[in-house]
């Protein structure tokens, strides 16, 4: 028989993701303790987080602090012991609260600034917690305004991954309208009448199930620039429209930019000079642009190149550092791949450019199999502007 041991220490170990259970909540926190009963006691397997975070108005960081968290009457407590939770990260730190322009915590929801900042600070929140990779988190729409719900949802639209989920809480009817109720109890409780014609409940009967929400996740459209600052949801949205949206492109020889969709950027000469080129052979409706030859020179495409970006620029607009490239006997290959992927990324963090791209890569002949660049629009979606007359080379 074998002495030998398995080395435990050498098997890489899967690290579980940190779970977090998000809610908005207005003035009724029940949301958050029968979201978390469904949660643990429904989800086939449970799904018990690890902490749990709200976002809520002053009045509703008061109740959920006072129904919640107390000793008394502390539902979240008592429903921790009665389900023999794990403990769960939930104290008054982890409570957000929207606050106005002068950073003064909001009572409620009431005009259009006060949506506007709600709308940003729920953008923020689901943001920031998204920022881990080894997190997954649960988000409820169930509580609070209406429109706050409908930022939370929006939000994990832009920020969710593929590990994020979406509900809302669903209770037994009877039960809606009664704010005593907070969770089914494992033994009888009785909920008293205090409306006339209102019958008493045993919150041991209700039942409480949770409506899974599907939801589109843009978080791969968005640039780098709104993920990496405090963007506001409104830049967001605008954002992930661009994205979408049909792009427009126009090359404007004259002041060395580009726009796409109306918003306009400065290219290096060499790359303007490049996606002028792809721009013209767009509108000609031309097969895709053959890559130069990486090893060696490739005098045929150095021609092919100048020929044409005279065409499309004039011969006096034609960037010096590219003109003065295709005068040079050496192999492009490189230098045309690299610029074209800088130009890209350019592009791509400024929010500008689809999630798409906007350069098709394919290879092209049937031996040589080499890769052919070209744009992915239509000809009548791309425009030049040849300036009046001469500008004279464009700077290195």
């Amino acid at each position: 028989m074998s002495n030998t041991t398995l080395d435990l220490t050498a098997v890489p170990q899967i690290q579980k993701k940190r779970r977090i259970l998000l809610c908005v909540t207005g003035l009724s926190p029940q949301i958050v303790t029968e979201t978390l009963f469904a949660l643990s006691v429904n989800q086939t397997p449970r799904w018990i987080p690890d902490e749990i975070h709200l976002i809520t108005t002053r009045r509703g960081a008061d109740n959920a602090r006072l129904m919640l968290l107390s000793d008394n009457p502390g539902w979240f407590h008592r429903l921790c012991h009665d389900l023999k939770l794990p403990p769960i990260a939930f104290d008054a730190t982890n409570i957000a609260v929207l606050r106005d322009a002068q950073g003064n915590q909001l009572d409620d929801i009431r005009d259009d600034d006060d949506n506007q900042r709600a709308a940003d600070g729920i953008s923020d929140l689901v943001r920031r917690l998204t920022e881990d990779e080894n997190s997954e988190i649960h988000a409820s729409i169930a509580g609070g305004r209406k429109t706050m719900g409908f930022f939370m949802g929006y939000a994990m639209s832009l920020w969710g991954r593929p590990q994020d989920r979406l509900s809302h809480v669903l209770i037994s009817p009877l039960f809606e309208s009664r704010p005593e109720f907070f969770y089914p109890t494992p033994t009888p409780h009785v909920i008293p009448a205090h409306v006339q014609g209102q019958d008493p409940l045993d919150a041991s009967t209700a039942k409480v199930w949770l409506g899974d929400i599907p939801f589109v996740r843009l978080r791969n459209l968005l640039p780098a620039s709104i993920k990496a600052q405090d963007s506001s949801f409104a830049q967001a949205v605008a954002a992930a429209n661009r994205a979408l949206d049909q792009v427009d492109l126009e090359i404007d020889i004259a002041r060395s930019c580009v726009r796409i969709n109306q918003q306009t950027i400065a290219l290096p000469p060499m790359q303007m000079g490049l996606l002028g080129l792809l721009a013209w052979r767009c509108k000609q409706q031309l097969p895709p642009l053959r890559a130069p030859l990486k090893e060696v020179d490739d005098p045929e495409w150095r021609i092919m190149a100048r020929r044409e970006l005279n065409q499309a620029f004039g011969e006096m607009n034609i960037p010096d550092s590219l003109d003065k490239r295709l005068g040079q006997s050496k192999p492009m290959g490189g230098t045309v791949s690299e610029q074209l992927s800088k130009m890209e990324k350019i592009l791509s963090n400024s929010g500008a450019l689809p999630l798409s791209g906007l350069i098709g890569r394919a290879n092209i002949g049937i031996k040589s199999r080499q890769q052919g660049y070209s744009l992915k629009l239509r000809p009548e979606r791309v425009n030049i502007l040849k300036p009046a007359g001469r500008i004279g080379k464009l700077a290195k």
